[in-house]
């Protein structure tokens, strides 16, 4: 029982402190856009690898066989 007059404030603040952040992050915006984020990770920005190294290739074959001086 002598517990339970240590274990209910400190929930009591656990329960007070947890408010307090969602509040927050409502206020700042945290959930203004809640799609993009999940849609995001279906579109891909960047290009195949494939295509990177074909890519550094052709720009290695148009070098005139000179080096950087």
């Amino acid at each position: 029982m002598d517990s339970l007059y240590f274990l209910i404030p400190i929930a009591i603040l656990f329960v007070g402190a947890a408010v307090k952040l969602f509040f927050w992050a409502v206020n700042n915006g945290q959930y203004d856009d809640l799609d993009t984020e999940g849609r995001r990770i279906l579109f891909d920005d960047d290009e195949p690898r494939e295509d990177r190294c074909r890519a550094d290739l052709s720009d290695n074959a148009d070098d005139d066989g000179e080096g950087e001086r």
